[in-house]
């Protein structure tokens, strides 16, 4: 008599943008593509979803349908930890969060297994709190720190619903077990090194490529190069600095905006390095742009510090000022770097083995 299938359910944060969250989410929907996907909102673009997705929709919460939900959901994340409760997954057998907020918080039963592949601890209630409550008004101010701090004590609670945590970085694991207390594995995300294909040619012009939202830290970048008016700089990316970023940048600067996927491959082979600054959880852009055999000058913290090894693929500067951004750049253009062998040692994170060791690690319990 042939085994019963187990049911599979998928729950993410939320689907605005294909991201690098989504890069995982899409590789977990390769292994399962009879899962049923779960999120708090689901606003993909139609050609987001189909490269996530295949073209399929999330059974999404009551957010999705609220006022103003599309452009201003965030506004309700006082309301995340109702939201992710709210979905019944009382049938599936196997649940696997994709979690960087809320996810992992999804209500089990005992003879459900739940993995959550986590990509950090809530950041803005945890390591970024701070950050996040700085510049508010008294008022805002005092309601955002009310609510953080119900959504740590939820956080904690919450935790006895994941049977086993995936770390997406040992930056990551180390996060875990600090706010947590809880062991984890480390299973790299997956990078598609085969389409950032190795490219040995290279233009004079270097290269950032985010979203360009304030802790990717990319004007940081653009003010960088404003003072080396003799080096190049393209910018791809679109986000709430395109504006601030595009005012700023000097003549040596380009703000290209988005670009699509094969224009964004081809800027990221001929660039002659990748610069990046912010704290990564793991950080695939860096991945892809080594992939293409490009150096990559970025931050010693976070996931690059695991990635990028100063001196063999890139060039490490250690601190977010323009200053440390200048002297690597200077100090990266004394060095010389084999960039075949850039490409080839990252080639062990690609898709493949990203999940081939998730269906080892959740093969290895009985569901």
């Amino acid at each position: 008599m042939k085994p019963k299938e187990k049911k599979v359910a998928i729950v993410h944060d939320w689907l605005v943008t294909n991201a690098g969250a989504e890069k995982v989410l899409k590789a977990l929907i390769d292994i399962y593509p009879g899962a049923d996907i779960f999120s708090i909102v689901d606003f993909l673009s139609k050609s987001d979803r189909e490269a996530v997705m295949g073209g399929r929709e999330a059974k999404t919460s009551f957010i999705q349908k609220l006022p103003f939900a599309k452009k201003h959901f965030r506004s309700y994340f006082f309301l995340f930890p109702l939201a992710i409760e709210s979905f019944d997954l009382s049938e599936y057998d196997l649940i696997i969060s994709s979690s960087w907020a809320v996810a992992k918080g999804v209500k089990k039963n005992a003879d459900q297994l739940h993995i959550s592949y986590c990509y950090t601890p809530i950041r803005y209630a945890w390591d970024l709190y701070d950050e996040y409550t700085a510049n508010l008004s008294q008022p805002k101010k005092l309601f955002v720190q009310t609510t953080l701090r119900y959504i740590r004590r939820w956080d904690i609670k919450t935790l006895y619903r994941v049977d086993h945590f995936i770390a997406d970085s040992i930056f990551v694991q180390e996060r875990i077990k600090r706010t947590y207390n809880r062991d984890s594995v480390v299973i790299y995300p997956p990078v598609d090194t085969q389409n950032f294909s190795y490219e040995p040619h290279k233009e004079e012009f270097y290269l950032s490529a985010s979203r360009l939202v304030p802790y990717k830290k990319t004007k940081l970048i653009v003010e960088a190069f404003n003072e080396m008016p003799e080096k190049k700089l393209l910018v791809i990316g679109r986000g709430e600095e395109y504006k601030a970023i595009k005012e700023i940048a000097k003549a040596n600067i380009s703000v290209l905006g988005y670009q699509e996927r094969d224009k964004l491959i081809r800027y990221m082979q001929k660039a002659k390095a990748f610069v990046y600054a912010a704290i990564e959880d793991f950080g695939i852009v860096p991945i892809e742009a080594m992939s293409c055999g490009t150096p990559v000058i970025a931050l010693s913290k976070g996931g690059t510090a695991e990635t990028v090894t100063d001196g063999k693929s890139g060039v490490h500067f250690h601190e977010q000022t323009k200053e440390d951004i200048i002297e690597a750049v200077y100090r990266f253009e004394k060095q010389s770097f084999d960039l075949a062998s850039i490409s080839k040692d990252v080639q062990a994170y690609n898709t493949k083995r990203f999940q081939g060791e998730i269906k080892e690690f959740i093969n290895s319990f009985e569901v």
